[in-house]
Parts: structure tokens; C-alpha cells; sequence
């Protein structure tokens, strides 16, 4: 059995801005366990080795309210003076990169990839992203079923700090949603929409304006995420696309 496990970058760049994001959500965003790092080097990081599974579809409900829990933590601790609109800086080093520049691109990208049918596709698109763009600040990052480890004895780390950046309250939770449907298949709606309160009562503990994610809301950010996500299936363990799967089971829209 390893007892560490170490993630190699490409530049020491790279490596820097993931020791900081660690080193934030430890501070801010605590409900979100993380394994312990015991070494920064210059283009790789060395953390404790966990033995646990990735999530599954039966997961959603508790990772939902620890996220709503996380994301209303770190709201109450430092992005309460954070806006959606512009790179939030935390002791003079940008953390965040502000929600729309780099989706925005995304999405014109995926035009050109085929993934969007037309100009007219990626203009909704474009204007589903700005209406999403309102509302406190969350930090997002990327919580997949491979960022997260569940032991044995169903205590959950979080795992890749890679990249963070800031999001609507709600929109890492449709992310997971979306992943989860695109490993495992299918998710039934009423499991959907009580992932949908765990997440907002557990925000909501924290401040009450921070637990209004609505259903109509939440289908927003997966039609989203269902463009963004669009060039990996099939990849990563991506066996489904999402989608279509979703419109099956007659989830939020």
C-alpha cells in the first residue's frame, strides 16, 4: 500500500497555482476534506495517498449537501467580496478567474469543434451563460466522480485543485449531476431534485440567500454544461452522453 501519491505538471507555474488553490480551500472551504500535502516541489506536488473508491450515482445526495456546505462556508469566510464578473484576488495573488471569459470561449470553441449545429446555437448558448452570470459567488472545481474519494468507512476527500474558478452557487453541483449521469447513466429526477435541497439547505446554514438554487435554475447550468462537456465522451470514463440520458428520466430543464 503507497503511502503517498504524487501529481507532476508541466510547468512550475502550474504547480504554484495548485499549492495555492489547496492551500485556500483548506483554509476557506473546510467541509471539503482534503488528503494532506506533504510536499511542494517545483513542478509537482506530493499528497497523503487515500485509499477510496470515485463517486457513484448513489453518492449524489450527501456530496451535494457537503458541496452546499463547502460553497456557503467559503462564502461566509471570503467570497461574500467576491462578484461573479471579475478575477478575485486574495492576498495580492488572483485565485479566481471571473465565470464568463473562460466558458465564453469555451463555448465559441465548441462551434468550431461541430459540437454547437450553428451561430444561432452558440448566440443561446452565449446568452444562457450571461443570465448565469448573477447572484453570490461560489468557487468551482470540477467536481467529477474522480475528484472525489470515498473510503471504506464513507469518509469523503476531495481531491484536484488544478484549476478554481468563480461560479453561480449550484453550478459545481449541476457539474457533478451531468458527470455523474456520463459514468453511470441515468439519474431519476426525484433524486436530482432532493440533491437539489441537500445542496441549498446545507448553503443555506451558512446564509439564507446562498440556498435559492432553483430546479429552472439548475437546468441552466447542465444545458451548460452538456456543450462543455461535449468533446469528452467517451473519454475519462465518460461512457454516456448525458443529455440524452437526461431527457429520459424528464429532469429540470
Amino acid at each position: 500500500m503507497p503511502f503517498h501519491f504524487t501529481k507532476d505538471y508541466e510547468t512550475p507555474a502550474q504547480a504554484a497555482a495548485a499549492a495555492r488553490h489547496y492551500g485556500w480551500l483548506v483554509t476557506h472551504a473546510k467541509p471539503l476534506q482534503q488528503p494532506a500535502l506533504t510536499a511542494v516541489g517545483s513542478t509537482r506536488l506530493t499528497f497523503e495517498f487515500i485509499d477510496g473508491r470515485h463517486a457513484r450515482r448513489e453518492d449524489l445526495l450527501h456530496l451535494a449537501e457537503l458541496l452546499g456546505d463547502a460553497h456557503g462556508a467559503a462564502w461566509a469566510s471570503e467570497l461574500h467580496r467576491a462578484q461573479l464578473d471579475r478575477p478575485y484576488a486574495f492576498r495580492d495573488v488572483t485565485l479566481f478567474k471571473d465565470f464568463r471569459p473562460c466558458r465564453e470561449a469555451a463555448l465559441r470553441k465548441r462551434l468550431q469543434q461541430g459540437f454547437l449545429p450553428n451561430t444561432s446555437a452558440l448566440h443561446a448558448m452565449l446568452t444562457l451563460l450571461e443570465r448565469s452570470a448573477e447572484g453570490p459567488a461560489a468557487f468551482y472545481k470540477d467536481c467529477n466522480p474522480r475528484n472525489f474519494l470515498i473510503t471504506e468507512g464513507g469518509t469523503v476527500f476531495s481531491i484536484d485543485t488544478d484549476d478554481l474558478t468563480l461560479a453561480p452557487f449550484g453550478y459545481d453541483l449541476a457539474k457533478l449531476i451531468a458527470t455523474l449521469i456520463m459514468t453511470h447513466g441515468p439519474i431519476a429526477p426525484p433524486d436530482i431534485a432532493a440533491a437539489l435541497d441537500g445542496y441549498n439547505r446545507a448553503a443555506a446554514r451558512h446564509d439564507a440567500r446562498l440556498g435559492t438554487t432553483s430546479r429552472e435554475r439548475l437546468g441552466n447550468f447542465l444545458a451548460l454544461h452538456a456543450v462543455l462537456t461535449a468533446p469528452y465522451v467517451g473519454r475519462h470514463g465518460y461512457h454516456y452522453r448525458w443529455l440524452h440520458q437526461h431527457r429520459r428520466t424528464q429532469g429540470p430543464s
